[in-house]
C-alpha cells in the first residue's frame, strides 16, 4: 500500500511539474479583464521613483535666526521635522508632516559603512527616517520635489507705473510686499521687473515708491542699503533711520561690520548671509563648490554700455575679488537644474557672471550673459534620464497651468534668480546695545530679543510654475 502511494505521488508530480529552461524563466504575467475580454498582461508596476532634492548639510544647534528656546526647548538638539520646517519656512506644516508620515523623507548614510553600502551605479545610499530623528552636524536629508510645490495665483498684480505720488491701490500693493518691519528696518519681497534705484525717466523705482508709500508714520520713508537687479526678485532690506542705514551699509560691505568692541555684534555679523535660488541651463560638473573668480568691467563698442566679465589676471585691468558658494539642489530636468547660491562678496552681476562664465551654466532668462546658450538650448530636443532606472523622463503638464507667463517652457522666459533667504543681525537690538552707556543697564525686553533675524521669501509666479513643472516629471 505504501509503495503504491509513493508511485502515484511520483507520477502526479511528473505530470503537474513544469520544467523551465535554465537560460531564463518565462516572464511573469497576470490575467486582466477589459470590456469583458480576458487577456494576459504584465504585472502592475510598483511605485515610480520620485524627483528628489537635497537640503544643505545640517549646520548644528542652534539654527541661525531661531531662538534656542524655541520648538526644541532646552533639549539642545534639533529633530528632522524641525530642520525641514526651518528650511522650508514658506511651506505649510501639514504638507511636511504628510511626507514624513508616508515615509518619503530619507537621509544619507554616514560613517565607515558608506564604502560597503555604496552601489555599483554610483547612487547615494540612503535610509528612511522618522520625524523625531535627531539631527547631527553634517547630516543631509533628501525629499521629493513635490514638498515645495506652491499654489500659483491666477491673478497677477500690476506693478505700479505711475508718478512720485502713488494712489491707494499702489500703496496697498507695496505694503503687501512687506515681510518684516520694526523700528530699524523694513524687509520686502521684491517682484521681478521692478527697478530698485531710479533715475530721471524712471518714476516707479523701489526707492521712490517706498519713500512715498512705506513711511508708516515716520517723517521720511525707508532708504536702500543694498540692491537687486531689475529682473531679480526676492528679499530687499531698507533702513528706517540714519543710524540703522549706517550699520546696514557696514553689514552688507565686504567687512561685514566686524570692527566693533562688542563681541555679540561681531559674531552676528559673521553669521550674516544671503541665499539665492536659480534655475540654470545645464548642470555644473561638481554638485557643490566654491567659485573664486575676480570680476572686472569692460566698455562695449558703443561707448555707453558696460559689461561685467571674469578678470583675465593680466594685472593691467582693475578687478574686484568675487566669491560664490553653490550647491545643486536636484537632478537636471528639461536640460536645466536648480542651484542654491550663496554670495560671499557683493559685486554687480556676480551670480549671473559666475553661473554663465565660471560654471558654464547661465541662468534661465539671463540674455545678457547667456544669449548664445539660450538660442542653442531652445533648438535642442531634451531627453533626460532618470538616474535610478536609466529610463527617460516624461513630462506631465498640470492641467489649467499657463506656462507662457515667463516660465521655463515659455518662448521668452523671465530671469530665474530669486533671493530666497537672508540672515541679518538684529539692528533694532544692537542700536541699543552699541549706544548704551556703561552705567546704564539694558532693559530686559531688549536683552531677550534674538541677535539674528531670518527671513524667507516665496518665489515669484514664473519660478513657481517652473518648479511645479519640474516636480511633475514622471518615469
Amino acid at each position: 500500500m505504501w509503495k503504491a502511494k509513493t508511485c502515484f505521488r511520483q507520477i502526479f508530480l511528473a505530470v503537474v511539474t513544469r520544467q523551465y529552461s535554465r537560460v531564463a524563466p518565462p516572464p511573469s504575467s497576470v490575467i486582466r479583464v477589459t470590456n469583458n475580454i480576458a487577456h494576459l498582461g504584465p504585472p502592475k508596476q510598483g511605485p515610480l521613483p520620485r524627483q528628489l532634492i537635497s537640503l544643505p548639510p545640517f549646520p548644528g544647534y542652534p539654527l541661525p535666526g531661531k531662538n534656542a528656546a524655541g520648538d526644541e526647548g532646552d533639549s539642545g538638539h534639533v529633530t528632522a521635522i524641525s530642520w525641514v520646517k526651518y528650511y522650508f519656512e514658506e511651506i505649510h506644516d501639514k504638507a511636511i508632516q504628510t511626507h514624513f508620515t508616508k515615509g518619503l523623507v530619507q537621509m544619507e548614510f554616514r560613517g565607515r559603512m558608506d564604502a560597503s553600502r555604496e552601489k555599483e551605479d554610483g547612487a547615494i545610499p540612503m535610509r528612511k527616517i522618522k520625524h523625531n530623528q535627531v539631527m547631527e552636524i553634517g547630516d543631509k536629508i533628501w525629499l521629493p520635489v513635490s514638498i515645495a510645490e506652491m499654489r500659483i495665483s491666477k491673478r497677477y498684480d500690476t506693478i505700479p507705473s505711475g508718478t512720485f505720488y502713488p494712489n491707494a491701490d499702489e500703496i496697498a500693493y507695496l505694503q503687501r510686499l512687506v515681510r518684516f518691519k520694526d523700528s530699524a528696518i523694513i524687509v520686502l519681497n521684491k517682484p521681478p521687473k521692478l527697478p530698485v534705484k531710479g533715475n530721471v525717466p524712471i518714476h516707479n523705482s523701489m526707492d521712490a515708491l517706498a519713500a512715498a508709500a512705506l513711511s508708516f508714520g515716520k517723517d521720511e520713508g525707508p532708504r536702500l542699503v543694498h540692491r537687486l537687479d531689475r529682473e531679480t526678485s526676492g528679499l530687499l532690506v531698507m533702513g528706517r533711520s540714519k543710524e540703522s542705514i549706517d550699520y546696514l551699509h557696514s553689514v552688507f560691505s565686504d567687512y561685514k561690520g566686524r570692527n566693533s568692541s562688542c563681541k555679540a555684534w561681531n559674531k552676528a555679523c559673521e553669521a550674516m548671509y544671503q541665499q539665492y535660488w536659480a534655475l540654470v541651463i545645464g548642470s555644473p560638473k561638481e554638485k557643490e563648490g566654491r567659485i573664486s573668480a575676480p570680476l572686472s568691467k569692460v566698455l562695449l563698442d558703443d561707448g555707453k554700455t558696460d559689461r561685467v566679465v571674469l578678470a583675465q589676471g593680466s594685472g593691467f585691468e582693475a578687478s574686484q575679488e568675487a566669491i560664490t558658494e553653490y550647491r545643486v539642489l536636484g537632478p537636471m530636468i528639461n536640460g536645466c537644474s536648480w542651484l542654491e547660491l550663496r554670495p560671499i562678496t557683493s559685486r554687480k552681476h556676480q551670480l549671473r557672471v559666475h553661473c554663465a562664465e565660471a560654471l558654464g551654466t547661465p541662468i534661465v532668462g539671463d540674455y545678457k550673459y547667456g544669449w548664445f546658450v539660450h538660442k542653442r538650448w531652445k533648438q535642442m530636443p531634451q531627453v533626460d534620464i532618470e538616474p535610478t532606472t536609466g529610463k527617460p523622463y516624461k513630462l506631465r503638464r498640470p492641467e489649467g497651468l499657463d506656462v507662457q507667463k515667463g516660465s521655463v517652457l515659455s518662448k521668452v522666459p523671465l530671469l530665474h534668480l530669486h533671493c530666497r533667504e537672508m540672515v541679518l543681525p538684529n539692528i533694532a537690538k544692537f542700536l541699543h546695545v552699541l549706544n548704551q552707556q556703561e552705567t546704564e543697564p539694558l532693559h530686559t525686553g531688549i536683552i531677550d530679543k534674538p541677535d539674528l533675524l531670518r527671513f524667507v521669501a516665496s518665489m515669484p509666479s514664473h519660478m513657481k510654475i517652473s518648479w511645479n513643472l519640474m516636480s511633475s516629471y514622471l518615469v
